[in-house]
């Protein structure tokens, strides 16, 4: 079961990843997540049961994610429509999308292969494919990003979510960096739909549903308990969180609690993340005024 739910965070840390782009970095909610998703899972698994290799299955998945955030970035700064309302725009219209990949509110991979077959022949215990995949989707995901925010062009976008103001004073063009980041965003979050999918051993239109808590939980989880970091250890510190997160759904399954209510734990969870800062602050402020008296 550990390891499972090790194996479970490992991919599901790269949603939070993908979240935090655009959640952290450029200071907004992006509701396109729960289209790019499924979207990712439905593309990955319609082409495998086509008979592509499951590496280009994946790689499909996360280009039709890229081109999803693409299209919300365009809505956002080209169309001005708020960002908000761009996500939910092109997360609907995603669902028809879907619907068209499959054919089919959702597909099976019954007999056909999945990227963690390839680790069958090492002989591994139980899980721990799922582990070895994870590992290395998520330390190959925080490289690209981590050299992507080197560059010249990783700065800019950084420096547009920072003070945008300032950017744009700096000749940066902030509306294509606003682009570039919901673009990338949306096929790391891809990259999590299709490989979560294969494992799973399906692809849903639903299994888009309140998948942005479990992210924004696996990132909140990671700050309130590492607090102030660099970036690189930022993102780690996502993964961390995303295990913790998967840990905690899972105990709350073993404790016997019905599963048809989990999106309910998964909120409770997530605000009680949320209010901890403000109960420190709280509790912090309560002290200092004992202290003076």
């Amino acid at each position: 079961m550990i390891v499972s739910t090790i194996g479970q965070g490992l991919l599901w840390s790269l949603l939070g990843i993908g979240i935090y782009l655009t959640y952290r970095i450029l200071n907004f909610p992006d509701m396109t997540t729960e289209g790019t998703f499924p979207l990712g899972g439905a593309v990955c698994v319609t082409a495998i049961t086509g008979g592509i290799h499951p590496i280009l299955a994946t790689l499909l998945g996360v280009l039709a994610g890229m081109a999803a955030g693409f299209v919300t970035g365009i809505l956002f700064t080209k169309g001005k429509i708020p960002v908000i309302l761009a996500g939910i725009l092109v997360m609907a219209g995603l669902n028809s999308v879907i619907l068209f990949v499959m054919q089919s509110p959702n597909k099976g991979l019954s007999n056909f292969p999945r990227i963690q077959t390839f680790f069958t022949n090492l002989n591994l215990p139980n899980y721990f494919d799922i582990v070895i995949l994870g590992l290395l989707a998520v330390i190959i995901t925080i490289i690209l990003v981590l050299f992507f925010i080197n560059t010249d062009l990783g700065q800019a976008y950084i420096a547009t979510g920072d003070n945008e103001v300032m950017a744009r004073s700096l000749g940066i063009k902030t509306d294509r960096m606003k682009i570039l980041g919901l673009t990338i965003s949306n096929g790391v979050i891809a990259l999590s739909g299709a490989l979560i999918s294969q494992n799973d051993g399906y692809a849903d239109v639903s299994k888009g549903t309140g998948v942005i808590v479990i992210g924004l939980a696996s990132i909140i989880i990671g700050e309130v308990l590492f607090g102030e970091l660099a970036f690189a250890e930022r993102l780690i510190a996502v993964v961390v969180g995303s295990i913790i997160y998967q840990a905690i759904i899972t105990l709350i399954i073993y404790l016997g609690f019905d599963t048809t209510y989990l999106k309910i734990f998964s909120s409770t969870i997530l605000a009680i993340c949320l209010m901890i800062p403000t109960l420190k602050e709280k509790l912090n402020l309560k002290t200092g005024l004992e202290k003076e008296a």
